[in-house]
């Protein structure tokens, strides 16, 4: 018997389901209701390859629910079904652009859907087999997770991917600017073209005209025969300049009539070819900076910065930690390994420099240090952690107090605000925790959090 792939059903009725629908014969489906306010799903239940997104009887109102669904659940390819009068609506265009790959006009014809998420399902099992065959780390996971700050961010990157402007991606260090530029280019119309990829800082001035723009045959010593550079190799696709901003003055001028025109002359020719090729510039440095500081060409800037996006350091999205620890365990071969409550703490309280390339490293670290499945904060390394600049100021009461309110702040912080999943967190009851937050004075804690719906499920429906 054929065994049945795993689907996505997110409906905007909360009346439908998958029960009898002739798709069920082929998928065994998890039905999700878009009707109900998006939640943070349980890590494990992560890359299901293909989604139905049902938008029949999708009101105005419903559609930002329907965004953030969207933007949570780790689908790789969603397939739309729309009623014919709803394709002119701006709300289903935005949803379809922004997130489907396809999209199927009610009544469906089941078994041309059933062909078109098979094709779905196949070439999403293709790109993930691919991935598979190298290192798979942080980069892979960077930009998942169900924050709202990162949610913002992938929500960002998706309308940027629709349009054919250049993009400019600002981020510390490890953040993962070179994934964004992937996504990008992935969830734009030129997925299926060349991604070709510039790192700035290694570029050689004196060879910068012919990496970029290529060379004819006998143009300079060595020049054996012609090479096509890296900007007509993107030609309808994406080029994708890593460390824009150390570029010196000189390759500035090089490629701004590239900016400019979109045209490029080879070395050692008098032939202009002209090229679409989407420029994506990924910097540590904001460019707005180094121009005030007369080390960046306005002009240039002005070509490469039309959409501009700054990716979130790990300390700024913390309620991801429990996701994107258990997804870099299970890419990195390590899905017996599990996380306990006092090393996750200990996680939240660490300020990651090196963000995401930070954890992934300590994560590897602790998986060959660790004397057993269960890992402990000295195998991450995170023992000692100050809780506060001062600590010589502190009385030994002052000190539990302060331990006390990071503690609480912290396993609120992961669990989104909700009492019951942080008093599981901290091994303590409800009312303890109720009584904590008054003694510390974080009522506003409480109140927030008090609206939070304590028995919420893990996403995968209603």
């Amino acid at each position: 018997m054929e065994q049945k792939r795993p689907l996505v059903w997110l409906s905007a009725d909360s009346r439908q389901d998958t029960t009898g629908l002739p798709v069920e014969k082929h998928w065994q489906a998890t039905f999700v209701n878009a009707a109900s306010p998006p939640v943070a799903l349980h890590p494990g239940w992560v890359g299901k390859p293909v989604g139905v997104c049902n938008l029949a009887g999708l009101s105005p109102e419903q559609a930002e629910g329907v965004r953030h669904w969207l933007e949570l659940l780790p689908v790789r390819c969603w397939l739309a079904l729309v009623q014919p009068s709803q394709k002119e609506q701006p709300e289903i265009q935005r949803l379809i652009r922004d997130y489907c790959q396809d999209y199927h006009t009610l009544p469906a014809d089941w078994p041309r859907l059933n062909n078109s998420l098979g094709h779905m399902w196949g070439m999403s099992r293709l790109n993930q087999a691919d991935n598979s065959a190298g290192h798979l780390g942080y980069q892979d996971v960077v930009l998942e997770g169900p924050s709202e700050t990162i949610r913002r961010t992938r929500s960002l990157l998706r309308r940027f991917a629709a349009t054919g402007e250049p993009v400019l991606i600002y981020g510390e260090s490890g953040t993962g600017k070179e994934a964004a530029a992937e996504f990008v280019h992935r969830h734009s119309g030129r997925q299926h073209q060349p991604l070709v990829k510039v790192n700035c800082a290694a570029l050689p001035p004196s060879l910068t005209q012919s990496e970029l723009f290529g060379h004819e045959r006998g143009a300079f010593t060595h020049a054996l025969k012609a090479r096509k550079g890296r900007i007509e190799a993107a030609d309808g696709g994406t080029l994708v300049l890593a460390g824009a901003d150390e570029l010196t003055p000189e390759q500035q001028s090089a490629i701004l009539r590239f900016l400019q025109e979109g045209q490029i002359e080879p070395v050692g020719s008098n032939r202009v070819i002209t090229v679409d090729t989407r420029v994506i510039a990924i910097c540590n440095t904001p460019l707005d900076q180094l121009v005030r500081q007369h080390q960046f060409r306005e002009d240039v800037f002005y070509r490469l910065g039309n959409l501009t996006v700054t990716l979130p350091p790990l300390r700024q999205r913390l309620e991801d930690l429990p996701y994107l620890v258990d997804r870099i365990l299970e890419t990195g071969g390590g899905k017996n390994y599990r996380i306990g409550n006092a090393t996750l703490i200990a996680m939240a309280r660490h300020s990651w420099p090196g963000n995401l390339r930070e954890l992934q490293n300590r994560l590897s670290q602790a998986m060959l240090l660790a004397k057993s499945l269960r890992l402990e904060p000295e195998d991450l390394g995170l023992l000692g952690a100050p809780l506060t600049s001062h600590p010589d100021r502190l009385s030994l009461e002052a000190y539990r107090a302060k331990a006390d309110q990071e503690a609480i702040s912290t396993s609120l912080s992961l669990t989104h605000q909700n009492i019951s999943a942080a008093a599981r967190l901290l091994k303590i009851s409800r009312v303890s925790l109720y009584r904590l937050l008054e003694k510390h004075q974080l009522q506003h804690l409480s109140n927030h959090s008090s609206h939070q719906n304590p028995d919420r499920g893990n996403g995968e429906g209603s």
